[in-house]
């Protein structure tokens, strides 16, 4: 594993250069899965917009259907905070 300093992950990570090689993998672990029930839901986008969440999750080394559900999670729970803040 190369050492390298903070600043200099991060610009690496931010033009979406592989990072496996400043990782130790051999104390990773996988968290705990949830025995959260799913359904499928089918939606239909435009062909560039398949491009950019392709090329949106390539930079970050994720699927597309991970970067799409990351996303909608995080928009939810900035929903659901900004609808609290008003009504609190």
């Amino acid at each position: 594993m190369k050492k390298i300093d903070a600043k200099s992950f991060d610009e690496k990570f931010d033009r979406g250069e592989d990072m496996s090689e400043y990782l130790d993998f051999s104390k990773a672990r996988r968290l705990k899965e949830t025995k959260t029930k799913t359904k499928k839901v089918n939606v239909d986008f435009p062909e560039h917009i398949i491009e950019m969440l392709d090329e949106e999750a390539q930079s970050i080394g994720v699927t597309r259907q991970s970067i799409i559900k990351m996303w909608i999670a995080e928009r939810l729970k900035e929903e659901r905070k900004n609808r609290l803040d008003k009504a609190g």
